[in-house]
């Protein structure tokens, strides 16, 4: 605070005193963030230059920082709101911004850590103003010294001189004289006090001082102490710094919690491996996933604070996260395949790799990681493609196999389970790791250049392309079980819905989608339990213009060649041989309407344009669609017709009910070729036009969304 006025002093000054008065008066121990809101609201209101001072500005930039784009999203709803006549007044805006905001995850975090932060530092304070109050002389003799020499300034005659330098936590005598004590030559007994003091002292104090760099020296080496409690207490005055201090100091923090950590994987303490499994109950793994937790929950949060400070401190953060990750084990000049790896416990906290998005989520930090990447930790892109490979022929070799794959996404079922990872399980953690790492990567076009890499086991290299057909067959060759209550809450975590996340988010990106999908060799053919992913993955390509290019002509209409057709021509012969029942595999499929109508929905993207209708007359969809649907009309005409609500639940069967659903999609799909003259013929040559007219208005009646 050394840039604060006098004013600023002042005004501090009478702020912790009557926070002190009310401390005693109210509170029995720490004191509010209400009890502080009380006193900066009648400081507001008393002193005219309040929001004059450096304090307040500080304090507003702070909240802003935090709340800021909580406050402008609910105004912005509000005021959307507010012009369509469902909220008036402005008291009635202010009153539901101001509930909102309170109610949100970043108001109750930012409170959390004020709350954290005033309990330390008020604490501080009341010890220090009562011994400066009694004239306590009765100082231990080991501080003596330091007192003396000014810990309490001359011009500090009671409390109610200005708030400056009396008042510092630790001099920089007594930080010189803790890290002494907390080298690791000193005896036990030394450090243990050392620490104590270590833990009650304001982070800030710490990392302003002088004598830090030799500090984190010996902070880094204690992490590694035999002694639990010990070792401990130090991740605890870590994880209150993380909390509790701007980046620019805590960066160093993580530093340094990222390089012990790269130490002990490197050291010949650490044996872990993969075949062994991982049992999470054991002191030694629990106390090394709670320092993986730590740097994990930095990780996520980091990114919300250092664009306001320079590159190089966000870089540290980095390169220091990335070249742990890059550890491996080396035995005789080759790495050992079974070494279980830093990127297996991060995995383990974070399976799906959000600190990596939340990293890449800005140009600003996603420039130095994709950099960094390029330079000196592409083995790491290396090691991600090549589990996703590994996986891919495990699972490939068990679908031959004709043998059950283990679905590592659901065991955690048994109380045995919650504590112990076997080796195959931890190897499918990582995978879909890696699978959310390299998603993430591709979208972006610095991430793309990464690409073609070089794997040791594979002769040629892989490309995007490669990767990308890759994605595309996890769908089909990994497990799919029954649903049950089980696999509805684990599916997300699924190799086919990852890759379906995947390909979703590609389709929305136009140059990621470009780059990645609109290529010939990304093509599969694929069963039952897998064609309706691909047909949603298909109408996204088709619903772009780029995208309904490559599907027409492929990727070069000049060069297109005869004995390579354009994907329309398989996809409308693959639809009209779903609507004929001619594919034996899928006979008697309960989810058969389900995937006729997702592959009728593609060729929908196609035949609603004219070009794409062209390319489609010469098969006739219009009118194996037409003979379907006066197939389930005839089906539909023996459905009792429901006259309540109640009806439609009660007394029509569930077959019934899917008899209806598959006939208003034909007719859906029929109306659908009015959107061009010539597609309008061609309903009209159905027979089915008056029922697709009908359809169009009891849709419009009941205001169902009709195309």
């Amino acid at each position: 605070m050394s840039h604060f006025t006098s004013e600023d002093e002042a005004l501090l000054q009478s702020m912790l005193r009557q926070l002190l008065q009310s401390v005693k008066e109210k509170i029995t121990g720490a004191p509010s963030v209400e009890c502080a809101e009380e006193i900066l609201l009648h400081l507001e209101e008393t002193d005219e230059n309040f929001h004059n001072y450096e304090f307040v500005k500080y304090l507003r930039r702070y909240i802003n920082n935090t709340v800021g784009s909580v406050i402008e999203e609910e105004t912005e709803k509000c005021t959307s709101a507010q012009n369509q006549g469902e909220v008036s007044g402005y008291d009635t805006l202010v009153q539901h911004v101001t509930k909102k905001t309170r109610e949100s995850k970043e108001y109750r975090e930012m409170m959390h850590a004020l709350k954290n932060v005033m309990m330390v530092v008020v604490e501080s304070l009341i010890n220090k103003f009562e011994e400066d109050r009694m004239h306590n002389k009765e100082l231990d003799s080991k501080t003596k010294k330091e007192r003396q020499s000014g810990y309490y300034t001359d011009n500090c005659s009671d409390s109610d001189s200005s708030f400056n330098q009396s008042y510092t936590f630790m001099s920089q005598e007594q930080l010189q004289l803790l890290v002494e004590r907390l080298d690791p030559i000193q005896p036990k007994e030394v450090r243990q006090e050392a620490v104590q003091t270590l833990c009650f002292a304001p982070p800030s104090d710490i990392l302003n001082s002088e004598s830090w760099p030799n500090l984190r020296k010996h902070l880094t080496m204690s992490l590694s102490d035999p002694d639990a409690t010990f070792s401990e207490k130090i991740l605890r005055f870590y994880a209150k710094t993380f909390s509790s201090s701007p980046f620019n100091m805590t960066r160093e923090v993580y530093t340094s919690l990222a390089k012990h950590l790269e130490l002990y994987f490197l050291s010949g303490e650490y044996s872990l491996r993969i075949s062994a499994g991982l049992d999470v109950s054991n002191t030694d793994i629990n106390r090394l996933l709670k320092k993986v937790r730590l740097l994990n929950e930095y990780q996520k949060e980091a990114p919300s604070s250092w664009i306001r400070h320079p590159e190089k401190y966000m870089e540290e953060v980095v390169e220091s996260t990335l070249s742990l990750l890059s550890v491996k084990h080396e035995s005789n000049h080759a790495v050992s395949p079974d070494f279980l790896s830093p990127v297996y416990f991060l995995a383990l906290l974070d399976i799906k790799a959000v600190w990596f998005k939340k990293w890449t989520h800005a140009y600003y930090s996603r420039t130095v990681v994709l950099r960094l990447l390029e330079k000196k930790y592409k083995s790491l892109i290396n090691a991600a493609v090549q589990q996703c490979l590994d996986y891919f022929e495990f699972c490939k070799a068990a679908v031959n196999k004709n043998s059950r794959v283990g679905d590592f996404s659901q065991q955690h079922c048994s109380d045995k389970q919650k504590f112990s990872y076997t080796g195959s399980e931890l190897q499918y953690v990582y995978f879909v790791h890696s699978l959310c790492l390299l998603g993430r990567l591709l979208i972006y076009k610095q991430g793309r250049n990464l690409f073609p890499v070089q794997l040791k086991n594979k002769k040629d290299s892989v490309s995007i392309t490669d990767l990308l057909v890759l994605f595309t067959q996890l769908i089909y060759y990994s497990p799919r079980y029954p649903k049950t209550a089980l696999t509805m809450h684990t599916d997300s975590y699924s190799p086919a819905s990852l890759v379906m996340e995947i390909l979703q988010v590609f389709c929305d990106q136009t140059g990621c989608a470009a780059e990645c999908l609109y290529k010939d060799a990304v093509y599969i053919n694929c069963l039952e339990t897998t064609l309706i992913d691909v047909a949603d993955i298909l109408a996204r390509i088709a619903a772009v213009e780029d995208g309904l290019s490559l599907l027409l002509y492929g990727e070069n209409e000049k060069t297109a060649r005869e004995d390579s057709p354009a994907a329309v021509h398989v996809i409308v012969q693959f639809t009209k041989k779903l609507l004929h029942d001619d594919i034996s595999l899928l006979s008697g499929s309960e989810i058969l309407p389900v995937v006729k109508g997702a592959f009728i929905f593609v060729c929908r993207q196609m035949y609603r344009t004219c070009e794409g209708l062209q390319m489609l007359i010469p098969y006739g969809l219009h009118e194996s669609i037409g003979e379907a649907w006066k197939k389930t009309s005839l089906l539909s005409e023996r459905v009792p017709t429901p006259v309540t609500a109640m009806d439609l639940t009660s007394s029509i069967s569930l077959g019934s009910k899917n008899i209806l659903l598959w006939e208003e999609t034909l007719l859906d799909a029929l109306l659908n070729f009015s959107a061009t003259p010539k597609g309008l013929f061609l309903l009209h040559s159905t027979g089915a036009m008056n029922d697709c007219v009908n359809y169009m208005f009891s849709s419009l009646s009941k205001k169902i969304q009709v195309s």
